[in-house]
């Protein structure tokens, strides 16, 4: 890979009318230059008591369970349903629970037709297509639900907070442990100084992953496009590859042009409440420590990465050190014990979740205390067991959640809450998930100026942070 002509990472932003112009010159739906709808400001908004109109942007796979849980809640109303594979099995639960809701298979033309009548948008589709779908819906006045990480690249984070402060719209990206016991009980005990003066977390994922086994040595080869699959959108704003079904309903995981890897699928659920509670902002340091069977397409067999946080007022400096692969196992202190477990861990859409052992974890080394932690909602537990027994009269009361990560998203476009993941607090977040996948791939030490953004010692690495240019229809989408 060649380093790219550098750039100005995030461009200013065009005026909607020629962004609509933009699109019709692309062919790439049916907004015509007239339509006022994407300079239309937050008309129709849902207040308190109001069901939220929500439409929804992937409906099979995890999708599906983010439309169903999103209804649960019994504060939505679904009132459109868009996916590029409309009608394919993976999508018919919701179809079939929602037979009167309209159905589209391009985002575009959904907000084209029935922006007016859209309070909010959820977006349960692969990682790469987030961005597209977020942006134009922010640029609307809607609502947005994310599922993790935020986007794809570093440039495409950032830009999405930039939209959640100019739109100022409610944002919600889906790491649903961060409105359960974990993020009230690390709340809590960081504002008792139980947990304290961290200077090292250990983050694990040990769990098998699609791309485990894998031997690649280039891209797929061209398989017929199914005739229900609009294959052009589902690219979106990726470069064009040729179809081929070990890209789709999952297995894009696998693939750096279309997913995060193992780090950008797990880590807002491991290491989310330490990253906010604790301050740590962006790393200063990036460091590739192990990364078994390197290779240009897929993501490694194994890694371990090792990311520095500078010292943030009187807190010192972090170590973040994760780990992932089956074999390449973290080291734990003595007396660990058993594994953190969380039962409601939502099932993968293909393989097995493993969370007998010690899959999935974290482990937090501050002053006085080591904290042992699973995933999602699982809270910590002090170890080893006597500390913990000495310590239980004195932890402070954990409030209990007032709000699942669904309900508490759909209140907020209400005006009720706010959003416990919103884009300012998840933004920062995805982009040390995404400098990590950066890691990955180049298999080097990185360093990060926090001031300018910019990988200093890699100039591969720095043209990562924007990615490869988006295909010449969808460049409008980086402009809003």
């Amino acid at each position: 890979m060649q380093p790219r002509a550098k750039q100005a990472p995030y461009q200013t932003p065009i005026h909607r009318r020629s962004f609509i112009k933009g699109i019709l010159e692309a062919g790439a739906c049916s907004i015509v230059a007239s339509n006022p709808l994407l300079a239309q400001s937050r008309k129709g908004k849902a207040t308190a008591g109001d069901k939220v109109r929500l439409a929804c942007c992937g409906i099979g796979n995890r999708g599906k369970d983010v439309v169903l849980a999103l209804h649960a809640t019994g504060l939505c109303k679904i009132v459109a349903l868009c996916d590029v594979d409309m009608g394919a099995p993976h999508t018919l639960e919701v179809l079939k629970k929602f037979p009167d809701a309209p159905q589209f298979q391009d985002f575009r033309k959904m907000l084209d037709k029935l922006g007016k009548d859209i309070d909010a948008v959820s977006i349960g589709v692969p990682d790469f297509a987030h961005f597209p779908i977020a942006m134009l819906a922010m640029s609307m006045g809607k609502h947005v639900y994310v599922e993790k990480p935020m986007a794809h690249t570093f440039q495409e984070v950032e830009l999405m907070m930039q939209a959640e402060r100019k739109y100022q719209v409610a944002a919600q990206m889906g790491n649903q442990g961060h409105s359960e016991g974990n993020y009230f009980q690390f709340k809590a005990w960081t504002e008792a100084g139980i947990i304290k003066n961290v200077t090292r977390i250990t983050a694990f994922m040990n769990s098998g992953r699609r791309w485990h086994g894998m031997k690649v040595s280039g891209l797929l080869p061209a398989q017929p496009v199914p005739a229900s699959l609009d294959w052009e959108t589902w690219l979106g704003t990726a470069q064009f590859h040729a179809y081929n079904k070990g890209y789709t309903n999952g297995d894009w995981r696998s693939w750096f042009d279309f997913g995060n890897g193992a780090l950008g699928d797990w880590g807002a659920h491991i290491f989310d409440t330490a990253h906010e509670f604790l301050k740590l902002g962006l790393p200063e340091e990036i460091n590739s420590l192990k990364a078994d069977g390197p290779n240009e397409f897929i993501f490694p067999q194994a890694s371990t990465l090792c990311f520095k946080f500078p010292k943030r007022g009187p807190m010192p400096p972090v170590e973040l050190t994760w780990y992932d692969g089956v074999k390449n196992l973290p080291p734990l202190p003595d007396q660990f014990g058993d594994a953190v477990v969380d039962p409601n861990i939502p099932p993968p859409t293909a393989g097995k979740i493993e969370t007998k052992a010690m899959a999935q974890g974290k482990v937090i080394y501050g002053e006085g205390l080591t904290f042992k932690g699973g995933t999602h909602g699982a809270t910590l537990q002090v170890i080893p067991e006597a500390k913990a027994k000495e310590m239980a009269s004195k932890l402070p009361p954990v409030p209990p959640s007032p709000s699942n990560h669904f309900a508490n998203f759909l209140l907020a476009c209400q005006g009720q809450e706010t959003c416990r993941s919103s884009f300012a607090v998840a933004g920062p977040l995805s982009q040390v998930m995404v400098l990590g996948v950066i890691a990955q791939r180049v298999n080097a030490q990185l360093k990060f100026d926090r001031a300018t953004s910019q990988i200093t010692n890699h100039p591969i690495a720095n043209a990562l942070l924007v990615g490869p240019p988006p295909r010449k229809e969808w460049e409008q989408f980086y402009k809003l």
